[in-house]
């Protein structure tokens, strides 16, 4: 095919065209829910073929319990499952390990009688000894499995009451305490993992039960998914038009613009854009122009997160709120996305932006570029200029490093950099690999770093900004931040089960928090940027109500005769198909 030119471990002849194996199970055994139709998937969705879909880096870990990098979380929920799920438009709870369920009068009691269709890979019942083993090894204080212990702590030990049936008694009532334990922790199989070291199980996952496996992995190179034909609940009407590749390819780049070549030469099928310049200076072309790459902008309610730069108020440096609000002073946000970000993004004053997306007022005075201000207040916390201009407090100079792992984000630092030696700060940039940086990150061995949170649609502050967790290593509360007023408020919430009411308090949490300025803030994208090839289907929505761009891979599938065409397209260099380049949720 012109233009496109596969690597080796991509050739035709290494997809290996997965068989379905009938299903003999009892029709009615299915659980009433999941023989509904999926209502965001396309019932002309077909199996077969593969999708390669870009990792900006290769995870230290594929062991979700382990790292919570991007591409673990989505290899590893396509191995393991959770005992419920969320209905996709509604967001109702729907069984999925587990058929059913009951909760007490007193909201402390889950009991949940597992799906007796539910297998492992091995044959192998999913039964309630899985659970309770899957509870032990995230409760176990020597996993690295801290920031999954935040919510399990709550409960005590899950009791056995058949191999079926499991019941979790949670000590204090908590809203999440359902979904914590439903929908959040992945079933591991005890028959595999028990007796081994936890914390070194990061690549081979022979044992699994969801809808894929992993079939090879090169590392700092890809890694390989391939569809089960034996999966337990193929044959269950819900899943129709679901899981559709026969094979996933997360294809490792380091290097974006590397990334990006290899995408435009057909070696990347799938490229979610995290970066303006990529989305306006690289993404155009004969391929862009000819429709041959579909450039396409979505939005729909997906939550949004945050991203800034965490400041460690462990260390003396930034343990004084007027420094840390300084540090914002210095930066010229404005300037940064209009000048080094094309103006494509939206400058965040929240660390719930998506509360005020729909047009609410967002009571947060925003934080603008003024240096004369800086020094005010870096002069009221003590910082006096020395004979050389350098500011100093007790004898020691202000001097810090900014730990970073990703050298394209080195340019806004710089001009940070340059706006803080003005007023006689002296600070460096020390870039590491994803698992150097990770390693320093969890022990809050930095000064300064860039951190990005995603968030949920049903938020819960308790492990970003509880004193509790500012002490405990791999907690998401990096700057270390400790508020009486904020801490409060966070067990105020806890027993709120009004979605509504709770956003309030948490508006509460977020005025506060934002006044102690804990990060410097930078900016949100209220949309997903993909590149894709052309060769695919897609329900008509293609990320539907709430998803990224981790959709495609559940969602999408691959059209043999629209890829025939695209390869004709190719090679008479003619234009291929028109798409919409904007799509919006309705």
């Amino acid at each position: 095919m012109f233009f496109q030119n596969c690597s080796e471990e991509d050739n035709k002849e290494s997809l290996n065209r997965v068989v379905d194996v009938a299903w003999e199970g009892d029709p009615n055994s299915i659980p009433k829910a999941l023989q509904a139709k999926n209502p965001v998937a396309d019932p002309k969705a077909k199996k077969g073929g593969r999708i390669r879909i870009y990792s900006h880096q290769f995870p230290k870990s594929l062991n979700y319990y382990l790292d919570q990098f991007t591409t673990t979380a989505r290899i590893f929920t396509s191995l393991y499952e959770p005992l419920t799920a969320y209905h996709p438009l509604t967001l109702e709870t729907i069984p999925h390990l587990a058929r059913e369920w009951k909760i007490s009068p007193d909201k402390k009691k889950f009991t949940f009688y597992l799906d007796p269709n539910a297998r492992w890979s091995d044959g192998k019942p999913v039964t309630s000894d899985d659970v309770i083993f899957t509870y032990d090894t995230i409760m176990n204080p020597k996993h690295g499995t801290a920031v999954f212990r935040i919510s399990l702590s709550r409960f005590l030990k899950p009791v056995k009451v058949d191999d079926r049936t499991v019941v979790f008694e949670a000590k204090e009532v908590h809203w999440n305490n359902f979904n914590d334990i439903a929908s959040s922790i992945f079933i591991l199989p005890k028959h595999h993992f028990e007796g081994k070291d936890f914390n070194k199980e990061n690549m081979e996952f022979p044992v699994v039960s969801g809808p894929y496996k992993i079939t090879e992995v090169k590392k700092n190179r890809y890694i390989k998914l391939e569809r089960r034909g034996d999966w337990w609940q193929r044959a269950y009407p819900f899943n129709e038009g679901r899981n559709n590749f026969d094979q996933i390819v997360y294809k490792v780049y380091n290097e974006e613009a590397v990334a990006l070549q290899a995408f435009k030469k057909g070696d990347i099928d799938i490229y979610p854009v995290y970066s303006a310049f990529v989305w306006v200076e690289e993404a155009k072309g004969e391929a862009f122009d000819l429709n041959w790459i579909a450039k396409q902008r979505i939005f729909n309610l997906k939550p949004i997160g945050f991203q800034g730069w965490a400041m460690n108020s462990r260390r003396s440096i930034f343990s004084d709120k007027r420094v840390r609000e300084a540090m914002n002073l210095l930066v010229d946000r404005k300037l940064m996305i209009d000048k080094l970000a094309y103006g494509e993004y939206d400058p965040t004053n929240s660390y719930y932006p998506d509360f005020y997306l729909g047009g609410e007022k967002n009571p947060n005075v925003p934080t603008e570029f003024n240096m004369e201000k800086a020094r005010k207040l870096l002069a009221e916390a003590g910082w006096k200029p020395n004979a050389e201009g350098i500011l100093e407090k007790d004898g020691k100079p202000f001097q810090f490093s900014i730990l970073d792992r990703d050298k394209k984000t080195e340019k806004y630092f710089t001009v940070f950099l340059e706006k803080a030696k003005e007023v006689g700060i002296r600070a460096s940039i020390d870039t590491l690999d994803l698992a150097a940086w990770s390693e320093r990150v969890d022990k809050y061995d930095f000064d300064m770093t860039w951190a990005a949170w995603g968030s949920g649609i049903f938020k819960d502050p308790e492990s970003q900004w509880l004193s509790k967790y500012a002490d405990e290593e791999g907690q998401p509360n990096l700057p270390g931040l400790k508020i009486p007023e904020v801490d409060k408020l966070i067990e105020q919430q806890k027993t709120e089960f009004s979605v509504s009411k709770r956003n309030e308090i948490l508006k509460q949490i977020d005025r506060i928090v934002y006044k102690e300025y804990p990060y410097v803030l930078l900016w949100h994208l209220p949309s997903t940027r993909l590149l894709y090839w052309q060769k695919y289907g897609m329900p008509s929505l293609p990320l539907g109500k709430y998803g990224d761009e981790s959709f495609s891979s559940d969602y999408w599938w691959y059209d043999e005769e629209k890829d025939k065409k695209l390869s004709e397209s190719l090679s008479k260099k003619e234009k291929f198909s028109d798409y919409e380049s904007i799509v919006r949720w309705k």
